[in-house]
């Protein structure tokens, strides 16, 4: 199955036209495609299936309880599979199935363990200031975002673990942020900030065959070896910010195949 990947368009400043890769059988949208919703109707009519993960910025500004079930309506308006703590299996044309697995996983901030854990929330109460969004009615700030994670990370674990069974022949996990420090914008390093776009979820790369994000605003593709088993691999596809520069490189047409 080839897939086309998009993530962190940003839509609602940038100009951007998304044009379908020829050969894909899949678009896969890994978030941050437009904080306003509005120009997701540039994907509708698309002549592959579209399967989203939403981003942070798709709650700017919102009620994170109230956003998702307007998300999945919009979603279904548009034909599109959104995942969130779900799973998915799409079949390529010659008969391959391939078990998609997606959740947004929010930052936990243990990137660098628990011992700089409070360093790592302390940082990211500037982008939680940015964000603007509330949880429950309560401002959604960096509590709310690592008990969000936690319960991301266990579904993950759980579906992850489950056996095959002849249901599927290969597991694509898509989350919206980074699996593993690998993942850094080698521009900021290993900072403290690192851990609002890295999560330490390398001990689960192994149990997928190909692993999508996005959320880093440059691009990523590597391989993590397996025991007994072909490497998994990493795909970052982030167009990021013209504005700054970000996008230089990016090739929207790329297919990656699994």
């Amino acid at each position: 199955m080839k897939l086309q990947l998009l993530s962190d368009l940003h839509l609602e400043s940038e100009d951007f036209e998304p044009r379908p890769a020829p050969g894909a059988d899949l678009l896969v949208l890994a978030g941050d495609i437009d904080a306003t919703w509005q120009r997701f109707e540039r994907f509708a009519g698309w002549p592959v299936p579209v399967l989203f993960v939403a981003g942070n910025h798709e709650f700017d500004g919102r009620e994170l309880r109230l956003a998702w079930p307007a998300l999945r309506a919009e979603a279904r308006r548009l034909g599109w599979t959104l995942l969130e703590r779900e799973t998915a299996i799409f079949e390529d044309r010659a008969g391959r199935r391939v078990r998609f697995v997606g959740s947004i996983r929010w930052s936990d901030f243990d990137l660098f363990g628990p011992a700089r854990r409070s360093t790592a929330m302390r940082a990211a109460g500037y982008f939680m200031r940015l964000m603007q969004a509330t949880r429950d009615g309560a401002p959604f700030d960096v509590e709310g975002v690592r008990a969000e994670s936690l319960a991301c990370r266990a579904w993950l674990h759980q579906a992850l673990s489950e056996p095959a069974r002849g249901r599927w022949d290969k597991t694509a996990v898509v989350t919206h942020f980074a699996p593993s420090i690998r993942s850094a914008d080698p521009r900021y390093g290993q900072q403290a900030g690192t851990a609002s776009f890295c999560n330490a979820d390398d001990d689960l790369l192994p149990l997928a065959d190909l692993w999508l994000h996005g959320h880093l605003h440059c691009r990523h593709d590597y391989q993590v070896p397996r025991a007994g088993q072909s490497p998994m691999r990493v795909v970052c596809q982030a167009r990021g910010l013209g504005t700054k520069g970000e996008d230089l490189g990016f090739d929207a047409d790329k297919l990656i195949e699994v």
